[in-house]
């Protein structure tokens, strides 16, 4: 039995699917804070339970043999809330756990990883066998502003000419899936797109499918946090892109294994294809 927490988010229903497609819907149990949310899925088959990352009870993990822990969306209290996962997975003899983590965890300089690190230790110390899905970043990630990009000609950063290998989300489900039945415990999957690209390259496929000038401007860290503080995001989400956007220009979000797309067992999803798709 199969169990994903956080099944009704954007990557979990993505996973949700694909593991349904693998093993059919009687092995999988969807773990979801609404269970609302996910009725479709139970009337195929699936079993939903509620499951809340601050709330977590141990009887909506039974007969789970295996469970895919996918990081909570809530920065700052992944720690909390992966830890009580941890623990209710070790009180109801869950065989393994996969926690999806974040690329070259133990040396990131993100500041997101600090919490990664943290859940990771966490797994190492429960004494659960596990295994690591370190996933890269999501084509998507650069393809939610393109409006006002075209519009302004420009895109902003902190990037440099650091080289960016993301994938889409439906590319990371796919691992995820893939690990999830046929990995092993202890395996860490370094997972990351083929192709890399700098901001650059990507401010160029924009105006090509765009058909309008568009171009990379490169900022400091502080100057690209000031910018999106300017356009209404809060602090805290500002400093957190600008320190991503900054990692990225020292090679944190960039990995040359190819992990992923033998893991999926095809090529992973170009961005410029990603940046087509969102313009259509």
């Amino acid at each position: 039995m199969y169990a994903i927490a956080g099944a009704s988010g954007q990557l979990g229903q993505l996973v949700l699917a694909g593991l349904v497609e693998k093993v059919g819907a009687d092995k999988v149990v969807a773990l979801v804070r609404t269970p609302a949310k996910l009725a479709e899925a139970a009337a195929s088959g699936v079993s939903v339970r509620a499951f809340d990352y601050d709330a977590v009870d141990a009887a909506a993990l039974a007969g789970v043999e295996r469970l895919l822990l996918i990081s909570a969306n809530e920065v700052g209290k992944r720690g909390p809330q992966h830890q009580a996962v941890i623990d209710a997975a070790k009180a109801a003899d869950v065989g393994l756990i996969a926690y999806t983590s974040i690329l070259h965890a133990p040396t990131s300089t993100i500041g997101l990883a600090e919490e990664h690190r943290a859940t990771e230790a966490a797994l190492a110390a429960s004494g659960l066998p596990y295994m690591l899905l370190r996933n890269g970043w999501y084509n998507e990630n650069y393809t939610g502003a393109l409006g006002p990009s075209i519009e302004h000609g420009a895109i902003i950063g902190a990037a440099g000419a650091g080289r960016i290998c993301s994938a889409t989300r439906a590319d990371y489900a796919a691992a995820a899936v893939a690990a999830l039945v046929d990995g092993a415990a202890a395996d860490v999957y370094e997972l990351a797109g083929d192709e890399a690209f700098t901001m650059a390259d990507f401010a160029a496929h924009v105006a090509r499918i765009a058909g309008k000038p568009v171009a990379y401007v490169d900022m400091s860290q502080a100057d690209y946090a000031a910018a999106l503080e300017g356009v209404g995001l809060p602090g805290w989400l500002a400093a957190m892109l600008a320190n991503s956007s900054y990692a990225s220009s020292q090679g944190a979000l960039c990995d040359d294994s190819h992990t992923l797309s033998r893991l999926i067992g095809r090529p992973t999803t170009p961005i410029a294809d990603t940046i087509a798709a969102a313009l259509a």
